[in-house]
């Protein structure tokens, strides 16, 4: 017999912790825009043997946006890719390497950590 009451008890049918590694906001932000440089070839080189995704040109600011692959984001949002603090996290969390400022590697724990991309107005691009 279990010491816990039935609600406390850990079950197979219990949903995954929502930002099981703590990350702040931008952190989560920061994140979820690395993960969508690195869905495309041409922002990001794979590596077939560990899964991870090396993203060596971080796109920058104009004006009050970002262009990051298909989609524009407002440059706040974009603000972790020049924020080392940030990297630090992310690497700390066992989620990236980095370079900074030059590049970063997305780990496979990066590349599939559920960032939930509610934070992050992003449109589709039209230039």
């Amino acid at each position: 017999m279990s010491q816990f009451p039935p609600s406390r008890r850990h079950t197979p049918l219990m949903p995954p912790k929502k930002n099981p590694l703590k990350l702040n906001p931008l952190q989560l932000r920061t994140l979820a825009l690395l993960q969508e440089l690195a869905r495309h070839s041409e922002t990001s080189t794979r590596d077939a043997t560990s899964g991870e995704a090396t993203i060596a040109h971080l796109p920058h600011a104009h004006g009050d946006h970002v262009h990051v692959g298909d989609f524009v984001v407002s440059s706040r949002d974009a603000g972790g890719f020049s924020n080392p603090s940030v990297w630090t996290a992310l690497e700390r969390k066992g989620l990236a390497r980095g370079d900074f400022p030059r590049a970063i590697t997305l780990t496979a724990a990066g590349l599939a950590y559920d960032t939930g991309l509610s934070g992050v107005r992003a449109d589709r691009s039209d230039h």
